[in-house]
This record gives structure tokens, sequence and C-alpha cells, in this order.
């Protein structure tokens, strides 16, 4: 059974932008997905309305044999900005991961169980930060910040992990580095993973299937070898490609008004609300 599956989904903004056209496609347990496509190709609503944070205009979105929307508790997001509460320790970031288990109140008075702090310093090693569980986000590096959230993920305990852009403001190392936790977080976790990214090179060497989206259609499905130079082309410029890679769709998937508000709640569901708590014990 897929773990995902879209069936003939088509996003609209407003009256015509149009962000994803008529898509389908089944993704299967324990895959690591990859998107890729230029800006505003609608790779971004593609994980929107995957993980729930809107809704499509045509279509059916479904996780398991359950809607998305129903699904959401069960979806872990990894956004191109941390969203970390910076003047909180990586182990107290770690532990909003589990606010929808506990609640507002439970979490703005820091009442965790220790199962929840158990899972927290487990999610902060499997990204290689349990040495700096104490340290304040706000002094760790974009790369570091970027694992947090990776661990604040996990620790919601999900079977679908999902990653917007996660190493668009790093550095080349930096960018490997998180990209190597979150392969090694859903190996070892038995999660699927589908994240978006620009870096071909990086992509390359950590996915096993690739997905080109382009103008809000899905015109490229395949494995590394797959993904020649041709075929890239023809997902970033339109141009060559090896006949899976021509481009059909005519609309345009950049954000409209109604998308960029989502963008904004996005940071709140992220981090959630928090007050500053002790450090781990």
């Amino acid at each position: 059974m897929p773990a995902v599956t879209f069936e003939d989904v088509t996003k609209v903004y407003g009256e015509n932008t149009v962000a994803l056209r008529d898509v389908s496609v089944d993704i299967g347990e324990g895959e690591f997905v990859i998107l890729l496509g230029p800006s505003g190709a609608g790779k971004s609503t593609f994980l929107r309305v995957l993980n729930g944070l809107t809704h499509p205009t045509e279509g059916t979105v479904t996780v398991g044999e359950r809607s998305a929307e129903d699904v959401r508790e069960e979806i872990g997001m990894v956004f191109q900005e941390h969203y970390l509460i910076e003047n909180m320790s990586a182990f107290q970031n770690a532990l909003t991961g589990a606010l929808a288990r506990n609640g507002f109140l439970r979490s703005l008075l820091t009442w965790h169980s220790q199962d929840d702090k158990r899972a927290a310093l487990e999610a902060l090693e499997t990204v290689g930060l349990l040495a700096e569980a104490g340290q304040r986000a706000g002094s760790m590096s974009g790369g570091q910040k970027q694992r947090v959230g990776i661990a604040r993920a996990l620790v919601q305990q999900p079977s679908l992990l999902l990653a917007d852009e996660p190493v668009a403001s790093l550095d080349p190392k930096a960018a490997r580095d998180v990209m190597s936790y979150m392969k090694r977080a859903a190996t070892e976790r038995d999660l699927t993973a589908i994240t978006s990214l620009h870096q071909v090179n990086i992509a390359r060497e950590f996915g096993d299937r690739f997905l080109g989206v382009r103008d809000g259609e899905i015109i490229f499905d395949g494995n590394r070898d797959d993904l020649t130079m041709d075929v890239v082309d023809g997902i970033y410029y339109g141009e060559g490609g090896d006949g899976e890679s021509g481009v059909t769709g005519t609309g345009t998937a950049s954000a409209g008004p109604d998308e960029t508000s989502e963008i904004a709640t996005e940071a709140v569901d992220a981090a959630g609300t928090a007050a500053e708590g002790g450090d781990p014990t």
C-alpha cells in the first residue's frame, strides 16, 4: 500500500494562479523522495497540500488510507527557516515537537513526560547534537539549528517526514551534514521522507527517487540513474530531456496572497508556543 497518494490534485490560488495541475503520484513506504524544480514550480505547495496546511482545489491526497488533513499529527515538517525559539535550549526546542500530544497548557508550563524528554534526547542524538542539548538555540550555527528542527520533527513521532528547502541557506558542507542526518533519521526510523531541494548534486547524493516539478506538473519521475543532465535541463529550463522531461504545463505556480498568509501560519505551527524551562535532565 502506498504511503502517500496524490490523485488528480489541482491547487489554484486566487482566480488563476495554478500551483499544482492534475498531479497524480504514489509514493511507497520508506522511500526517500526529492522534489526538484525551479522556484515557483509548485514544490512547496505539493508539501503544504500533503501536510494539510492548504487544501486542494480539486482531487484527493491520502496518507495510508486516510486524508492528509486527518493525519497532520503524524506528519513531521522541517522548514527552510528554522522557526526555533532562540532563547531556549536545543533540548527545549526539540521538546516542542510533543506539543500536539501535550496540548498548549502543559507545553506552556513545560510539563513534559519522561518519555517525551527521552524522545527529545534520542532525536538530538540522531542528528548529532546530543552533546549540545543544553546549548541555547540562538548561539548555534545555521546547520545546527536546522538539525534541531529535524529533531523537533522526530519528537513528533511521525510516520512521514517532509522538508521544504531545508538546506537553501547553508554552505555546501553544512547542507550535506543536514541531509546526511535527515537520511539517517529516515532510515533508522523507517520513515517515508519527501524533501524539496534546488541543489541537484546534493539531491543525487541522498535521494532514492526524484520527482521533477515544473509549472505545477510532475514532468519527471525516476531514480538516480535516470536523472541525467538532459533531464535536469528539462526540469529547470524546459529544454532538452529524454522524452520524460518534456514540459506540458502552461500555468504558473508562484505564491499568491492566500499562500503567503499560509506560510506565516506555518511558523506558528512549527514552533508551537513554549515558555522558558530547565536544562535537560
